[in-house]
C-alpha cells in the first residue's frame, strides 16, 4: 500500500535542469544594470515569492534595486539561451512518473514560474500531459515559503496535504510544503540541504528514481 495518494512536483532545479540558468542569468541581468548582485544571492531567492525577494535584494545587493526591471531582462536572456540550447530533463523523472502511472498515483507539478512559461517548458519535453495539476505562483496570494501554493495544489488533487508527498530543490520550496503539512523529499540540485532544512525533510534523494522508497 502506498504512504501517500499523491506527489507534488517543484519544477525548476528537480524536473528540468533550469535552476542553474535562473541563478546564471539573474546575476548577469544584475550586473548589466551595474547591481553588485553575486552568486549567493541569487542562490538565496531560488523559489522565493516577487514580494519577499524584493525587498531581500535591496537589503542585501543595493537600496535601489530594480527588482521588475532585472527580472524582466533576467527572463530575456534565459529564454535566448532555451531557444538556442534547449533545455533537459533532470535524472530520474520517466521512472519516476512510470512507477506512479504503475501504482495509480496523482501527479501535480507546483511551482514560482508562470503557467505559460511552465506550459511551454515542459510540453517541450513530451512530459505535461504526465500531470493531473499544474500550480503556478501566479495562482495564489502568497508564493513560497508560504504554504498557499502546496495548499491549493492538495485542494485541486482532492488530497488531504498528509497525503501528499512534495519534492523540493531549495530550502523555500522545502519549508512551503512542510508548512502546508505534506511529506518532503529534498532532492538537491545546487546545493545540500543545511541542518535547519534537515528539520523539514523526511530524507534526501540522490535524483527522482531515488524517490520511489519513499511512496
Amino acid at each position: 500500500m502506498n504512504r501517500y495518494n499523491a506527489v507534488i512536483f517543484d519544477m525548476d532545479g528537480l524536473i528540468i535542469d533550469t535552476e542553474k540558468l535562473l541563478i546564471k542569468y539573474w546575476v548577469t541581468a544584475a550586473n548589466e544594470f551595474g547591481y553588485p548582485m553575486k552568486r549567493e544571492h541569487a542562490l538565496h531567492i531560488r523559489s522565493l515569492s516577487g514580494a519577499l525577494a524584493e525587498p531581500y535584494l535591496r537589503e542585501a545587493v543595493c537600496p535601489d534595486f530594480d527588482y521588475k526591471k532585472v527580472r524582466s531582462r533576467r527572463i530575456e536572456l534565459m529564454n535566448a539561451d532555451i531557444a538556442k540550447n534547449g533545455i533537459e530533463l533532470k535524472k530520474g523523472i520517466i521512472p519516476l512518473l512510470d512507477e506512479l502511472d504503475r501504482r495509480h498515483m496523482q501527479k501535480a507539478v507546483c511551482t514560482a514560474t508562470d503557467l505559460e512559461r511552465t506550459t511551454r517548458y515542459l510540453t517541450s519535453l513530451n512530459i505535461f500531459h504526465r500531470f493531473d495539476k499544474v500550480i503556478c505562483g501566479p495562482m495564489v496570494e502568497h508564493g513560497k515559503p508560504a504554504p498557499d501554493i502546496y495548499l491549493y495544489a492538495c485542494g485541486e488533487l482532492g488530497e488531504s496535504p498528509e497525503r501528499c508527498l512534495a519534492l523540493e530543490d531549495s530550502p523555500n520550496g522545502v519549508r512551503s510544503a512542510y508548512y502546508a503539512g505534506c511529506g518532503v523529499v529534498m532532492v538537491p540540485d545546487l546545493t545540500a540541504p543545511t541542518e535547519e532544512d534537515r528539520k523539514y525533510i523526511l530524507g534526501e534523494a540522490s535524483d527522482l528514481e531515488a524517490v520511489i522508497k519513499y511512496l
